[in-house]
């Protein structure tokens, strides 16, 4: 019975064991049933392909550089060089140095390096190399015996003699040396001159550039640092020599970069200077005042035979701020003013700006229109606007958010040390609507206007000159 017992048992332990491991194949091979698609007879499996989800891919600083106008890029070489981070030809092209300049400024800044400047640097930059520029004098002038156009440091070289052959700008102590000289060569070659230029005692040529329109020389020349920019028309070669001391390198190198964009010896157009003033010129004014007070653009309103307010007549300028570029214009008799309002605060973003484009633009026609702009505060009483709106805006009023009067638009042509046939730049600042404000209240103008529409508050500015 003993044996008997443990041998039932032990078949009962088989058995349930046995049992088990049947249910449990029974079920993986319906999970599996379940896994796997029921094939109909003469059919193919289909065959499910996944394909990944790629992110847009992200416009490079390059790409970015190459969608910009040349006039935008020259202006940002300019600036870069002045600040002492772009060492290279402004040219206005974009290349991978502009791209590396921009991210050794942002660096500087303790900014992330992008290599794409946004509203508040390019802002910061613009004004950085204003100051530069004042600092060392930084204007456009022609050389009186050849009509050749150069960029000058006056405050650094105040000191000016000219002759025949040209002309000398010296520093009170000979540390900085600038020279343009002119003379006759037979059959003149970039390569030939370069060579005689290498030939004076002293010269030690550490850079050289030859191109069949001119040709580059640096180094050092004795104690000092050297740089001569030649170039020929005909049998004429005209040079631009720069001489400074080693301990003034870091003052003038960046000068010394604009200076060489900015050499044109050789000038077909105007020679110097801002662009010629336009003998009409359009603007856009906004009415402060029901007996007539208009605030518009200084250098719209400057230097006219007379100036016209469309639909209103002629128009007297009173007064004008020449640091923040406003003329305080005056018409009489005027019926059906509809003043705006000035109250208001500051824009902190954006701002939309109420104005008439140039009648060119619009077919003849003096539609108003209004266009979007974000700001990039600078450290004065002005705002950077991007993008700049049209000509014939410049005086237009910027109204924020709330509908408010938020300062007044101003077109500046931005004076670059790039070649001397480029176009120059413009660039759009907003004057604060406390300084226009104060501005009034210096003329003794009652702002006195309760409109908050500003298209019905602005008017056409028309200068005529000779």
């Amino acid at each position: 019975m003993c044996f008997n017992a443990i041998a039932f048992n032990g078949l009962a332990g088989f058995v349930m064991r046995s049992m088990l491991a049947a249910t449990l194949m029974f079920a993986a091979t319906a999970a599996n049933a379940q896994m796997t698609t029921q094939q109909i007879p003469g059919t193919k499996p289909k065959t499910v392909q996944t394909v990944p989800i790629q992110p847009p891919a992200m416009q490079t600083p390059s790409a970015t550089a190459d969608a910009m106008a040349k006039a935008e890029r020259l202006a940002l070489q300019s600036d870069l060089a002045w600040v002492g981070q772009y060492n290279g030809a402004i040219t206005g092209d974009a290349s991978e140095r502009m791209v590396n300049a921009i991210k050794e400024y942002q660096k500087a800044k303790g900014g992330k390096p992008t290599g794409v400047l946004n509203p508040q640097e390019r802002a910061a930059l613009t004004e950085s190399a204003r100051k530069k520029q004042d600092s060392v004098g930084w204007k456009i002038v022609t050389e009186p015996t050849s009509g050749a156009r150069l960029g000058i440091p006056g405050k650094l070289v105040p000191q000016q003699a000219s002759d025949a052959n040209g002309s000398k700008w010296t520093s009170p102590t000979g540390t900085v040396q600038v020279a343009l000289s002119r003379r006759k060569e037979a059959n003149p070659t970039s390569a030939k001159l370069a060579e005689l230029e290498k030939e004076p005692s002293g010269r030690k040529v550490d850079y050289t550039v030859v191109k069949p329109d001119f040709f580059v020389l640096s180094g050092l020349q004795g104690q000092k640092k050297f740089y001569v920019r030649g170039t020929f028309k005909g049998d004429e070669v005209r040079t631009m020599t720069i001489l400074y001391d080693q301990a003034t390198e870091n003052i003038v190198e960046p000068v010394v970069i604009a200076m060489s964009s900015a050499f044109n010896a050789f000038p077909s157009g105007p020679q110097a200077g801002p662009p010629p003033r336009k003998t009409v010129e359009y603007g856009t004014g906004i009415v402060v005042s029901d007996d007539g007070a208009i605030v518009a653009d200084r250098l719209v309103t400057d230097g006219c035979l007379a100036i016209t307010i469309a639909g209103h007549g002629n128009a007297d300028r009173l007064a004008e701020d020449k640091e923040r570029g406003l003329a305080l214009l005056h018409i009489y008799g005027a019926r059906g003013l509809k003043p705006f309002s000035l109250t208001g605060g500051a824009a902190k973003t954006n701002v939309d700006v109420v104005g008439i484009a140039d009648p060119q633009s619009q077919g003849g026609a003096g539609g108003v229109s209004v266009v979007k702009a974000a700001l990039a505060p600078v450290p004065s009483s002005e705002s950077m606007l991007s993008p700049p709106p049209a000509i014939g805006f410049s005086g237009a009023p910027a109204i924020d958010g709330e509908g408010r009067f938020a300062g007044i638009t101003l077109l500046k042509p931005a004076m670059v040390a790039g070649p001397a046939t480029s176009v120059p730049a413009s660039q759009a600042v907003m004057v604060s609507a406390d300084a226009v404000r104060d501005f009034l209240k210096a003329n003794n103008v009652a702002a006195n206007g309760t409109s908050m529409d500003a298209k019905a508050a602005i008017v056409r500015v028309i200068c005529v000159r000779k």
